[in-house]
């Protein structure tokens, strides 16, 4: 589920039982962003209230854990689901962290992640490539990927029968405003034989799949989450994958990352995290309905029912294809940075192992 503020998240960012754990396997503007952004990572939020209420990870363990801070990209959600089991489980406590989950208030993650605001984050290729391809780049780089393919698409409803890009000359998109969702359009239009500048762009208003109905025409939805939550309402729709429309667009959605400064002088935190991390997604790959219910305890504000549909759909989508949770492929990386560069989003390519590294990841 991608944080709905992405145009503005991009603009600051380039001006700056069973236990998972038993398992083998800066400018003035930029300043007032951050400011905004570290004092509500200094207040809490809902997720760190429910850990000290529910987890208290490393509280009981002594004062030597060591500090470590993730910043999410948008609420608690099951794209997170493996840290949390990891955090509820105890995993991170076993490997010395105390770890505290954040939530941003405007989702400028890799910015903060840049500055040194947080230890780790979580992010987008799309946001990686563009902040490392800016005039003045983040210091920041991808260290594992949370869902091994683009699990994200276009939404119409049924009862209008706009099944195809070709279909949506005439139509009006709300979306979030990012560069690349302007490309994509532009992208999977013209290949369907339909001209972009027919489609109506506007900001969504926040009011959800139900603006299909009668506000919108089409929406950028996310399979995980977005078309669960339209079947749980039984509202209908149709529903076209990204990566089905171009394969280069079947890049990597969320990732993890973390700064530069950080994986160099603090290699083995970093290895600890993801070892820990990789169990809690290990775990929730294995046992979704149990990952649900302690995803519940973080993310009161959504049912049970919910989270576990969701849960249920993403449990086979985190590994899938691959060796082993969080890998990474030179592929994936190019593949969407030369799309990028053909429609415009950057001006010219970057080499795959500037973007990531799958060095800290658990050796299997």
């Amino acid at each position: 589920m991608k944080k709905k503020l992405t145009s503005g998240i991009l603009a600051a960012a380039l001006t700056l039982g069973l236990t998972a754990c038993g398992q083998t396997a800066p400018g003035n503007q930029e300043t007032e962003a951050l400011k905004t952004e570290t004092a509500a990572l200094e207040t809490g939020n809902k997720a760190e209230a429910s850990q000290a209420e529910n987890g208290e990870a490393g509280e009981t363990a002594g004062t030597d854990l060591q500090e470590v801070t993730v910043i999410l990209d948008y609420v608690a959600n099951t794209n997170h689901t493996g840290m949390y089991v990891a955090l509820d489980q105890g995993c991170y406590e076993k490997q010395g962290l105390k770890v505290n989950i954040v939530e941003p208030t405007e989702g400028a993650t890799a910015t903060l992640v840049a500055v040194g605001k947080g230890d780790f984050g979580i992010s987008y290729q799309e946001d990686v490539t563009i902040a490392l391809t800016a005039e003045n780049p983040l210091p920041i780089k991808a260290i594992a990927a949370v869902i091994q393919h683009n699990t994200s698409g276009f939404a119409t409803y049924a009862d209008k029968d706009i099944k195809s890009p070709a279909d949506f000359a005439g139509k009006t998109y709300a979306g979030w405003g990012g560069p690349g969702e302007e490309a994509v359009l532009k992208a999977v239009m013209t290949q369907a034989g339909a001209d972009f500048a027919d489609l109506n762009m506007v900001i969504s208003d926040g009011s959800g799949f139900e603006a299909l109905k009668d506000k919108v025409d089409i929406q950028w939805f996310f399979e995980g989450w977005d078309v669960v939550k339209c079947k749980l309402n039984d509202f209908p729709i149709n529903y076209m994958e990204v990566r089905q429309l171009d394969e280069r667009l079947d890049y990597y959605t969320p990732v993890i990352i973390a700064a530069n400064e950080t994986l160099e002088n603090d290699p083995e935190m970093v290895k600890k995290f993801l070892h820990a991390t990789a169990e809690g997604y290990e775990y929730a790959i294995e046992h979704p309905a149990e990952s649900a219910e302690i995803l519940a305890k973080y993310a009161p504000d959504y049912s049970l029912d919910m989270l576990t549909m969701s849960q249920e759909y993403l449990s086979s989508k985190y590994s899938e294809d691959a060796k082993q949770w969080g890998v990474m492929k030179d592929e994936v990386w190019d593949n969407y940075t030369e799309f990028m560069v053909e429609y415009g989003v950057i001006d010219e390519a970057i080499p795959a192992a500037e973007c990531y590294t799958n060095e800290f990841l658990p050796v299997k």
